[in-house]
């Protein structure tokens, strides 16, 4: 990927993640890492991004790609989690797809994909029960994350659950990581 078509990637945390949190799982060089593999993985693919198929392919392939990052705690996770699925608890993972219109997003610069709002604490403590590193366990949740961003959905069946759980394990592994779904 030329540097022209790095994606732009936008983080931000709130007032209760620290620092270090930041600087030591969510380097823009890591998570810059994560989504250029996904998108370079998918780009080879045989599937239209469901998100993105109405889309002109040479727009997609010609404009670097727009990605938000939002750190919280379990407080705002779980309230935010109650906001956009009914679900009163924490999770680890919110994505919100940018939704935007074809004609739009051939007009912008960027191709803005949404945002993924991650709960830092939950992750910390499924990553502690998975017998995984935070950073493995990180890097998993964002490509997964990703994946939902460009409309792929684990919840619409069996059939669904299965490509994506396909495409996070070839992804991850091209990052180093091995399959996230076999016990450790």
């Amino acid at each position: 990927m030329t540097d022209s078509l790095l994606p732009t990637i936008d983080i931000s945390a709130s007032e209760a993640i620290a620092t270090e949190i930041l600087d030591q799982y969510y380097s823009l060089e890591a998570i810059q890492q994560v989504l250029t593999t996904t998108l370079n993985y998918m780009d080879a693919q045989p599937v239209n991004l469901p998100y993105f198929e109405e889309l002109d392919k040479e727009e997609w392939t010609t404009k670097p790609k727009q990605l938000g990052i939002y750190l919280t705690h379990s407080t705002e996770g779980r309230e935010l989690n109650l906001e956009a699925r009914g679900k009163d608890y924490a999770t680890n993972i919110l994505s919100y797809p940018s939704d935007l219109p074809a004609f739009i997003l051939a007009e912008m610069p960027e191709i803005a994909l949404g945002e993924l709002i991650i709960c830092h604490e939950v992750v910390e403590q499924q990553a502690k029960e998975q017998n995984k590193t935070v950073s493995e366990h990180v890097t998993h949740l964002l490509v997964h994350g990703i994946l939902h961003l460009l409309g792929f959905d684990h919840e619409l069946g069996q059939a669904e659950q299965d490509q994506m759980e396909g495409f996070e394990i070839a992804i991850l592994e091209k990052l180093g990581i091995s399959n996230p779904y076999i016990a450790k």
